[in-house]
């Protein structure tokens, strides 16, 4: 399976991935004429499969291509990336815009998904298309902007044989390109005869000092007047000629199978159409949806719980703990002896973390609309994350091949991570419920809020021991950092990419890659088997590990009678990028200055996704709880595509760290999932929301990750400020649970 899965994604489980520098200097133009207008991609030469060795790669579908310029003056990007709020299809849109000098009102983006050659993910080796580790404008920012500066130069091409006058004397300006002599002409206008012409080589890109779009601190996104006006579709707002929709009933325990149903009484309600069992449990399907949530009610289903989890994440996190105790299984960092350093050190510092299961709780809760041809053909709508994986899985559950199944990649309401399942969930279920009523109708299977907290795929529980020894100078001379839990990627396609040498780099990422100054540390890991389903969560390993070092770090600085922040900085010589975010946060705060009575300020500083980021929470701690009043954050990410939107992400990256760590928690009683909706799992309430400010440094180096970066340091800069305020130091998250431990 794991071998032909690959095949699909294009992913080689054994071959060196190709690197971007080959990807750029590869990629070769394709241009199709698209009725008449003018159509143009990029196939990167490793990822095409030519004939025989030597031969040019086959020509590119111009249906897969990144940029439609048509005669009715309409630019069409074709994202490679999907979007589930995070902006990557307006960043995109600015790096085509930017290039072309094209016009923002004339400019749309749809998701595309097709041949890996042409939208693989370049961040990724580019031979699969997805979504995911906040690399969007890292696999566009090259091929995009060099898509839109070929446009622009065919066209341009095409304006200068029109008029009979040389290319140098014609001018761009958003989507209308002119001549001195008075003669000009809209995009659209020349679109058909630029298609006609060759593709040049080597079009140059503008320097940084001509960019009007990238780093426009101005430019708003081009898609919210639109999600405003709610002009925008996504998957719950899917509608088709006789379309019916699909409720489903999943085991209470994970690992628990299907044994038997009967329908009888749901079938007698007005509206429902069938009841089948699918792969994943029973689907209820019906002409509307309150006709399937009755019907679901009524359904009686058996279930074999021989091998579910029946276990209590109290339970669990117990074994856990147990288990942090004892020696790692497995070393992800090994860097001089951290047991001597911490057997002969002067002051030795411990302390023992844990983190529940947690939610995604997008605001749309998962869907998928799936639809059998005539032809043979299946068309499936949804957030495709990874649109390869999910057309292969598709296929197989349609009984056809993947060239048979088409994908309408939808905008989603959240993902978090959530949409991107090594077994196509909800896909997978949509698919299986239209093909089990005969293809007779197109299916939307929605979940319910509850079907969505309670369907697994959670980020996953924790427990972190850590150990640090001071000399008698007070410097740090030892750490071992022993984390306990389960393996994102073992099992699943995944495995040979993220997991090697027992190791699965999802679970020590941000503690392996510690970038202190330590002469002596070690970072060990015990996988353990829970049958639970996890998956990755906005920022990953980052969400624990960023936790556990930047609150331990902060208390071995107290151990060592030194400021958060200057100790930080004596262990960041050799990590500029760290110390200057660290630096430009504590200024910006006012970091040592005076706070009114009752404020507590807290530092952290963690890179992910190749961004650092540093913020200053300022705090107070009462009878009702921790209130956060401002958050400070400095942030390097390369360069600035969209300012506005890099404050966005971080902002909300703030916001959503901080529900997880004040309230968050998803709970198991004997193997169920106790929350199901809002009011029992809560994410932060508007009214807790402190105010940021984002402060972005300058760079000229190629954009990093900005999605979720601002996530990990949320957390330990608020729990530090707690300490500063208290003398607590919260070790079990949540706050609601930590801070009553502590």
């Amino acid at each position: 399976m794991l071998p032909k899965l690959m095949q699909y994604m294009d992913l080689p489980h054994d071959a060196p991935a190709p690197s971007r520098r080959r990807f750029l200097i590869g990629a070769a133009a394709g241009v199709a004429s698209m009725g008449a207008g003018l159509v143009v991609g990029f196939r990167p030469a490793v990822a095409a499969t030519p004939a025989k060795s030597g031969e040019p790669a086959g020509p590119l579908n111009p249906l897969e291509a990144y940029v439609h310029i048509t005669p009715d003056d309409r630019v069409t990007v074709v994202s490679s990336q999907f979007d589930m709020g995070q902006g990557s299809w307006h960043g995109i849109a600015t790096l085509v815009v930017e290039e072309l000098d094209a016009d923002w009102s004339t400019v749309t983006v749809t998701g595309g998904a097709g041949d890996p050659a042409v939208f693989g993910n370049v961040a990724w080796g580019g031979t699969a298309q997805g979504t995911g580790g906040s690399t969007s404008m890292v696999s566009s920012w090259q091929r995009y902007r060099q898509a839109g500066a070929t446009a622009r130069a065919m066209l341009v091409a095409a304006a200068a044989r029109a008029w009979d006058v040389p290319e140098s004397e014609i001018a761009v300006t958003k989507g209308l390109i002119s001549h001195h002599s008075g003669k000009s002409a809209r995009f659209g206008a020349l679109a058909a005869d630029a298609a006609t012409l060759p593709v040049p080589a080597d079009v140059p890109l503008k320097a940084p000092s001509a960019w009007t779009e990238i780093g426009n601190a101005d430019r708003r996104r081009y898609d919210t007047a639109p999600k405003t006006r709610g002009e925008l579709d996504f998957t719950i707002d899917v509608r088709l000629p006789g379309l019916l929709t699909a409720v489903m009933i999943h085991p209470p325990r994970f690992g628990a199978t299907l044994t038997s149903f009967d329908a009888a009484a749901a079938k007698a309600v007005k509206g429902v159409v069938d009841v089948v069992a699918t792969p994943r449990g029973v689907a209820v399907v019906a002409e509307h949806m309150w006709a399937a949530i009755k019907g679901r009610d009524l359904v009686k289903v058996d279930w074999d719980e021989s091998k579910a989890e029946t276990r209590g994440s109290d339970a669990i996190l117990a074994e856990y703990r147990a288990l942090a105790a004892q020696a790692p299984k497995a070393v992800a960092r090994n860097d001089g002896d951290a047991a001597a350093a911490l057997g002969s050190a002067a002051t030795v510092i411990e302390a023992t973390y844990s983190f529940p299961y947690l939610a995604h709780a997008a605001m749309e809760p998962l869907n998928a609309v799936a639809r059998g041809n005539p032809d043979g053909t299946v068309e499936v709508w949804a957030g495709h994350q990874l649109p390869g994986l999910y057309r292969f899985v598709a296929s197989k559950v349609a009984g056809t091949t993947p060239d048979k199944v088409g994908l309408h990649v939808m905008k989603t309401g959240g993902g978090f991570g959530r949409r991107a399942v090594d077994d196509a969930d909800v896909i997978v279920e949509a698919v299986a419920v239209a093909r089990a009523i005969g293809w007779r109708a197109p299916v939307k299977v929605q979940w319910t809020r509850e079907d969505d907290m309670r369907g697994g795929r959670y980020r996953p529980a924790y427990v972190h021991r850590l150990r640090a020894g001071l000399d008698a100078d007070g410097r740090l001379v030892g750490w071992d950092n022993h984390i306990v839990g389960q393996s994102i990627g073992a099992g699943t396609p995944f495995e040979a990419m993220v997991v090697h040498n027992g190791v699965d780099h999802t679970s020590v990422e941000g503690a392996a890659n510690l970038p202190y100054a330590i002469p002596n540390l070690s970072v060990g890991l015990t996988t353990t088997d829970v049958k639970v389903p996890v998956l990755w969560w906005r920022s990953v390993g980052s969400t624990h590990t960023a936790f556990a070092t930047e609150t331990f770090i902060d208390e071995v600085a107290a151990a060592a009678g030194r400021d958060p922040v200057e100790f930080r900085l004596s262990l960041l010589s050799d990590r500029p990028r760290h110390a200057a975010v660290l630096k430009l946060a504590a200024e910006k705060a006012g970091w040592g200055k005076p706070l009114p009575a009752g404020r507590f300020r807290g530092v952290a500083v963690h890179e992910s996704f190749s961004t650092a980021v540093a913020q200053v929470a300022e705090v107070s701690v009462d009878g009702d709880g921790v209130r956060v009043h401002r958050v400070v954050c400095a942030v390097d990410c390369g360069v600035a595509i969209n300012p506005d939107n890099v404050k966005a992400q971080i902002e909300g990256g703030i916001g959503f760290g901080l529900g997880a760590i004040l309230a968050e928690e998803l709970t198991l009683t004997d193997g169920v999932v106790d929350q199901g909706n809002y009011d029992g799992y809560t994410p932060l309430r508007i009214d807790a929301m402190p105010a940021v400010e984002v402060h972005i440094l300058p760079s000229d180096a190629p954009p990093t990750g900005v999605g979720e970066p601002g996530v990990p340091p949320i957390g330990p800069a608020v729990a530090n400020a707690v300490a500063a305020a208290t003398g607590k130091r919260i070790r079990d998250l949540p706050f609601s649970r930590g801070l009553a431990s502590a």
